[in-house]
């Protein structure tokens, strides 16, 4: 798998946990897509788009909790992933491969179930897991300056 096609698997993997039909399935779904698409061994870095009390997620356990919420040790998180989001779509401004490491960054677009878009600029940085395929080792987005 390349970074794009990974990039694909990400953005169907947040629609996916969307159109679960329980928190409890939607929490599963979000377990699985964080284990397959990062870096879970206790290294990543993972500093996301709406978090601001505990911004930095080192742990599975934080980084579920921003995906789908109810968790009492990160009560700011209301669950990104259940928006949900109908579409998700990358534009990459560049891709840097080196010595086993690529980074990406750019802009992804979740699209809502009005159509409405919502840009977020990102980067990724890349490591390759067991098996060679891609995995995000840090994953760090924001919402565009509005100055």
């Amino acid at each position: 798998m390349n970074i794009k096609e990974l990039q694909d698997s990400w953005g169907a993997g947040i629609v996916r946990i969307g159109q679960s039909k329980t928190w409890e399935q939607a929490k599963a779904e979000a377990t699985q897509f964080i284990k397959e698409h990062y870096a879970t061994d206790g290294s990543l870095l993972f500093f996301p788009t709406k978090a601001a009390q505990r911004p930095f997620r080192p742990e599975l356990r934080g980084i579920v909790s921003y995906f789908v919420g109810r968790d009492e040790a990160f009560p700011e998180d209301k669950g990104f992933a259940l928006q949900p989001w109908t579409h998700v779509r990358f534009e990459n401004e560049g891709i840097v491969e080196r010595d086993g490491i690529t980074v990406a960054m750019g802009h992804y677009f979740f699209t809502d179930t009005s159509g409405e878009e919502t840009k977020v600029e990102y980067t990724f940085g890349y490591v390759r897991g067991e098996g060679e395929a891609p995995l995000i080792q840090v994953h760090h987005s924001a919402l565009p300056f509005q100055g």
